[in-house]
């Protein structure tokens, strides 16, 4: 009987990919896929090691499996990830519990590793970080009508704040016609929403070609039968430029949408990041978009209590996001990261302060979200069906605006049958504070 392995997958989009490819790997080589881990033999988890945080919840869950373990439930516990990459022999110590710890080059011999493990070794590895698998087959563990598509691997930016660099290595990129070839393959296996995601996906193509291919590979992405939705993740503001913005104004399958992290809004504040723009050319920019891409959502991310974040520094970026009004915003207290050149910064906030700013800020984005929403009212809006939800007895999904696992849902009673997957159009009928309620007034999928 084929030994059980269940697979844990923490943090970002961008390790999910990387998680599906060792899915792959193990179900090839016979091993039986489970989704709980207290069902499994063996429990693999690829964790996180961006932030505090996501650093907390990955030893917790360590902590939960080596529970299992002790009861005899689970026989072996495997550990890869950012986490173990970050902190390498640190983090084998610190488990030794974990039968096998490894680093992210490491992953793409996940199989006889586990071999090694299940033959009584306990194994400490740590890869070149460049070993890192790009591509590769992959068992979509989304949805099935929708898949991320990594185009690239690790960051060059170098923000003072972030440890990816560290733990990920440079920015590279994925050979474009291999990228094309995944996405093929996945709309042939049902897929007909893809998000490119990368850690800075503008800057695709610069090391391979000399600058960047972003515009080019979603013209060509466009050209795939089958996909419907074609979304864009994690763009830099100076790197944003108009043919970019032509390309998704002018290509019907690549949605309104763009995710723009600034971090902040004041010149000093970013200068300190090591980020591009000060307020005034940050409003520029995104003044520029929306008359570029009418309709266009926008999304970014903020950091509050950054060290030396004065009281009206916060004010500024308080009133610079009441006078953009990002359609979607996520906001964070700044989390002082071992290793980084802003740990060692002077003037270090407090977290109870930075938290607060941070609170502040999506306060005000929970009335600018209302507001939004709002003017959907009665309106006509095309939705992807992900599921029926027994309580409100009603069906859920996304429309356009809205990027899987970030954001909101919109919530519909249809008078048929859906299935997961089935584009509607819907007719809005109220508003939450971030999603949406409507009807279903037409099924596409089913024309």
């Amino acid at each position: 009987m084929p030994l059980k392995v269940g697979l844990v997958s923490m943090g970002c989009s961008k390790n999910l990919v990387d998680s599906e490819r060792m899915l792959y790997k193990l179900k090839k080589s016979g091993y039986q896929l489970v989704t709980e881990p207290g069902l499994a033999d063996i429990a693999v988890v690829n964790t996180c090691g961006f932030i505090k945080s996501a650093k907390e919840e990955a030893i917790e869950t360590i902590l939960e499996l080596a529970a299992l373990k002790a009861d005899g439930t689970l026989k072996k516990i495997i550990i890869t990830g950012c986490l173990t990459e970050r902190y390498r022999e640190e983090a084998a110590e610190l488990f030794p519990e974990a039968d096998a710890v490894i680093g992210i080059g490491n992953n793409k011999d996940i199989v006889d590793i586990l071999d090694e493990v299940m033959a009584g070794e306990r194994v400490v590895r740590f890869g070149k970080k460049l070993d890192a698998e790009m591509t590769g087959e992959r068992i979509i563990s989304t949805l099935p009508f929708f898949s991320y598509l990594k185009v690239a691997e690790g960051c060059s930016n170098c923000c003072t704040y972030c440890a990816i660099p560290m733990i990920r290595g440079k920015f590279r990129s994925v050979p474009m016609e291999d990228v094309l070839a995944e996405a093929r393959t996945l709309a042939e296996n049902g897929v007909t929403e893809l998000v490119v995601i990368a850690q800075d996906t503008s800057r695709y193509g610069e090391d391979l070609y000399g600058k960047s291919m972003l515009p080019e590979l979603l013209r060509e992405l466009c050209k795939i039968d089958g996909l419907k939705w074609i979304r864009t993740l994690y763009c830099y503001p100076e790197r944003i430029n108009d043919e970019l913005l032509e390309t998704i104004a002018s290509e019907e399958k690549l949605v309104k949408y763009l995710e723009i992290p600034i971090q902040h809004c004041n010149g000093e504040i970013l200068s300190r990041m090591n980020r591009w723009g000060d307020r005034d050319k940050l409003a520029a920019l995104f003044r520029h978009i929306r008359e570029k891409i009418p309709g266009v959502i926008l999304r970014t991310t903020l950091i509050t209590g950054f060290p030396g974040e004065t009281e009206a520094q916060f004010e500024e970026l308080a009133e610079f996001v009441q006078e953009v009004r990002f359609e979607r915003l996520g906001c964070f207290p700044f989390s002082p990261e071992e290793g980084t050149k802003a740990a060692d910064l002077p003037e270090q906030i407090e977290e109870e302060t930075a938290v607060h700013r941070a609170d502040i800020i999506m306060e005000q984005q929970l009335e600018v979200s209302y507001e939004n929403n709002r003017k959907y009212l009665d309106a006509e809006l095309e939705a992807v069906v992900e599921g029926f939800d027994r309580f409100g007895e009603c069906f859920f999904g996304r429309t356009a605006n809205d990027a899987p696992d970030i954001d909101g849902k919109v919530f519909f009673t249809s008078e048929k049958p859906l299935a997961v997957g089935d584009y509607v159009k819907l007719k809005i009928t109220d508003t939450l504070d971030y999603d949406l309620m409507g009807e279903v007034i037409e099924n596409e999928s089913a024309e």
